[in-house]
């Protein structure tokens, strides 16, 4: 019997004990939890940033860097993104890695001032997308709408001056030399069925009303002199 009340008084105090560290975990997660999300914030760094920044009437990812968020821009890639993110970082001091939300407001404008006019801020023009233009001669870097409408017009003149490019996509074929045996079929005419159609059509005519009704024409018998 006293063995068995020595056991029995083992086994609560393990409970008791089993149940102290339990309600110490439950408690240290419940803190861990309610400080996890000021904790994060403080190391992300996030609190001031603005998520959409608005350049060149583009809504741009604040959250990335100012030369990875000057791709979201139609017409800059990732040369000329580095290109103007170097001139912005030496007439405005921001550097190029710093997030494009945390860049104070006042530098908004002059940032698009250097995407709007390159040619102004010393970008060099092998790097522009629209050099010697046809009807003014200037070098240029079009972005966002001003570049749809510009090639828009371009293929219209190609088509209108009826070039080879211009037919071409009219047509809807390839421009550059592709081969069209394997691919891109359905895109041209379908020239074989039309020349099917056109000699069945054109068989009945020559053959004449007697024979495309099924009735020979009868000969003439000869009198004999």
């Amino acid at each position: 019997m006293a063995k068995e009340k020595e056991k029995h008084a083992d086994k609560e105090q393990a409970r008791e004990g089993h149940g102290k560290e339990g309600a110490k975990h439950v408690d240290g997660h419940k803190a861990a939890k309610a400080a996890g999300p000021k904790i994060h914030d403080e190391k992300e760094g996030h609190a001031d940033i603005r998520y959409i920044v608005r350049i060149a009437a583009k809504d741009l990812d604040g959250s990335l860097p100012v030369e990875r968020a000057l791709q979201g821009i139609r017409g800059i890639g990732i040369r000329m993104a580095k290109m103007m993110a170097d001139k912005f970082h030496a007439v405005s001091g921001v550097n190029a890695s710093v997030l494009l939300g945390k860049m104070p407001e006042d530098k908004d404008a002059m940032l698009e001032d250097i995407v709007l006019h390159p040619q102004n801020h010393g970008v060099p023009v092998w790097a522009f997308n629209r050099r010697k233009d046809l009807f003014t001669g200037k070098d240029s870097h079009i972005v966002m709408t001003d570049l749809e409408f510009t090639l828009r017009k371009d293929l219209q003149l190609m088509s209108e001056i009826k070039s080879y490019k211009g037919l071409r996509h009219v047509w809807g074929l390839p421009v550059r030399g592709q081969r069209t045996r394997s691919t891109h079929r359905g895109k041209g005419p379908v020239v074989g069925v039309l020349k099917k159609d056109a000699k069945a059509a054109a068989a009945p005519a020559k053959a004449g009303p007697a024979t495309a009704a099924g009735t020979p024409v009868a000969k003439k018998e000869e009198k004999k002199k």
